[in-house]
């Protein structure tokens, strides 16, 4: 997936101011910054959440946006902050929902790729209660098996551990890096920096709504070119 010049105001105020993004196939990008910084407004304008005022978006060489948001989202899967998960409906049924509705599976195909998801996660002992018993980290693995349910080209994990406590966040970490080391796709906005220098394979570092900095993590941690990824990084480290 790739980004060319995109540009965002909402109102007065412009959010992304000419973004340039290059995401390789099979490869992990963590997009760091501080807070007010456009990442997550990028995110939501790469699966047209919302749609840029100017620039373009490719996926396979080819710009998506004509295509129909509800298809390109279907190939891009999204995992936010927040679970967002049907707190009436089983795990599995949260997980199935989609592939059934969406794509028109039957119910049998879809509750074994359904348990097949909740396997991945490590939650199909979990498949048949509710959100509510589930604990933070646990909910957020459902919300991942649920958006490895549609088959997507490309994961998009939105500060997907910035709601839960310290030492759940590890667990979902590490089954992001293990979604990339199985060759998916992946774009992790996040503010856990160990995560982005150890797993990643690109790091794009914004500000104000522009990309400051990218490059391979060795380059972006140990030898920062701008004075703004230099402070920044010396805050956060």
């Amino acid at each position: 997936m790739a980004a060319n010049d995109i540009h965002l105001s909402f109102g007065p105020n412009a959010v992304l101011r000419g973004v340039d993004l290059d995401v390789p196939a099979g490869t992990t990008t963590a997009v760091i910054g501080p807070s007010g910084s456009g990442k997550s407004t990028l995110l939501r304008t790469l699966n047209r959440l919302y749609e840029p005022d100017r620039g373009d978006i490719l996926l396979d060489g080819r710009s998506v946006l004509k295509d129909n948001p509800d298809e390109l989202r279907q190939r891009i899967g999204m995992v936010f902050q927040q679970f967002n998960l049907f707190p009436h409906r089983t795990v599995l049924d949260n997980v199935t929902l989609a592939p059934r509705k969406l794509k028109g599976m039957a119910v049998d195909a879809a509750r074994e790729l359904g348990l097949a998801q909740l396997e991945r996660v490590g939650l199909r002992h979990k498949a048949d209660v509710r959100p509510a018993t589930l604990s933070g980290g646990q909910q957020q693995r459902v919300a991942i098996a649920r958006a490895l349910a549609m088959s997507p080209q490309l994961m998009f994990f939105d500060e997907a551990t910035s709601a839960l406590d310290p030492e759940l966040v590890k667990g979902i970490l590490s089954l992001i890096a293990e979604l990339g080391a199985d060759g998916m796709t992946t774009v992790v906005v996040t503010h856990e920096m160990g995560f982005a220098q150890s797993t990643s394979d690109a790091v794009v570092f914004m500000d104000r709504g522009r990309v400051v900095e990218s490059g391979p993590p060795a380059r972006i941690f140990e030898a920062a070119e701008t004075d703004r990824l230099q402070r920044f990084l010396s805050q956060v480290l």
